[in-house]
This record gives structure tokens, C-alpha cells and sequence, in this order.
């Protein structure tokens, strides 16, 4: 069986400040994303993680999700397309309220975004994760984006992509996927005890 995927959601960025959906605009953190990081490495580092020694990491190549990786302390961590955020298309930049008064009932985990990705392409890049990851022989770290992670819950117990909706992350979060008898599992989401 395989091993566990940790998931780490990005530090604070001043759209996920505003509640603006953030896709491929490569937006750096805030310095209190950079210090959120900062302090999640440190609880990575002490028991029960230990540093994470014999973790392999990934991250997503844009900046905020990359710079919370170096930041935690993983330098050195493979940048991979996968772990992108979703493409939110012509939706890029807006927030619920302004999506809401332009579309009326619009839902990103049923509609997905126009000249963006449908909730069934970011599915299979999930899948794609979650493959390399069970086939892993050690536990897995991936800095990513809230909707890519979400996303990676749902697929992780087999559900399907609207699960995801279901599944919150705040910036500087810790969850893990894992195992219960022999099953997929959640064994932490959305934990951010690190943060006071």
C-alpha cells in the first residue's frame, strides 16, 4: 500500500485576501503568507514530521505555492504542471460576488469557467497526483493551490470532482490523505493549529 500524500495549501497572497479567484496570475505571497510559511515549517520540523526527511516534495510552479515550499524549508522541490491552479479562464481575478452578479447561480465545482478548465479537467490532473502518489514508496508533499487540493480530496476517496466544493482550505493549511483499512482516507484537513 502506499504511503501518505501531505498537502499544503499556499501562504496568504493579497487575492486570497480580496476572495479573488487567482488561476494562472502568478500573484506573490504577502509577508504574513511568507511568515505563515515560515511557522508551518517550523511544526514540519518537529515531532510528529520530523523534518520530513525521507519525503519526496512537489510543488506547483507559481510563485506563491513555490515560494511557501522554499519558505517551509524544501529548496530543491520538483515544480510540476499538475499542481497548478485551476485556469479560471475569462472568471480570472473576480470574486464570488462579482461571478454571482454576472451569472446567477454559477457553481465553479458543476459549471467550471469559460476558455478556462471544466471541474473534469482539473479531475484528471488530480488523478494524475494522486497516481504518483500512490505509487510512492515513502510519503508524499505537495505545495499546490486551494481549489487543485480540494480537488485532490475528492479524487483521493474516489469521489467525484463536485466533492470537492465540500472541502475548505485556508492559506498556510496542512491536511493529509492517507489510509483506514486498507481504504483511501482523510487524516487531517485543513489544519492550521500551526497558525495560533
Amino acid at each position: 500500500m502506499a504511503a501518505r500524500i501531505l498537502l499544503v495549501r499556499h501562504g496568504q497572497t493579497e487575492w486570497s485576501l480580496s476572495g479573488r479567484h487567482t488561476g494562472r496570475t502568478d500573484i506573490p505571497l504577502t509577508d504574513e503568507g511568507r511568515r505563515t510559511a515560515r511557522v508551518l515549517g517550523g511544526r514540519l520540523a518537529g515531532a510528529p514530521w520530523n523534518g520530513l526527511r525521507d519525503v519526496e516534495v512537489r510543488t506547483s510552479p507559481l510563485r506563491r505555492a513555490a515560494d511557501t515550499c522554499q519558505e517551509a524549508g524544501f529548496p530543491g522541490a520538483k515544480e510540476w504542471d499538475a499542481l497548478l491552479e485551476w485556469d479560471y479562464g475569462d472568471y480570472e481575478g473576480r470574486t464570488p460576488a462579482e461571478l454571482q452578479a454576472l451569472r446567477p447561480g454559477w457553481h465553479i465545482w458543476r459549471d467550471g469557467v469559460p476558455d478556462g478548465e471544466s471541474p473534469d479537467d482539473v479531475a484528471v490532473r488530480a488523478d494524475d497526483v494522486i497516481g504518483w502518489a500512490r505509487s510512492a514508496q515513502r510519503d508524499v508533499l505537495v505545495f499546490a493551490h486551494g481549489h487543485v487540493l480540494r480537488m485532490l480530496g475528492a479524487r483521493w476517496l474516489g469521489l467525484p470532482p463536485t466533492f470537492g466544493a465540500a472541502l475548505r482550505l485556508d492559506p498556510a493549511s496542512l491536511s493529509i490523505l492517507g489510509w483506514a483499512y486498507g481504504e483511501p482516507a482523510i487524516e487531517r484537513w485543513n489544519d492550521t493549529g500551526h497558525l495560533g
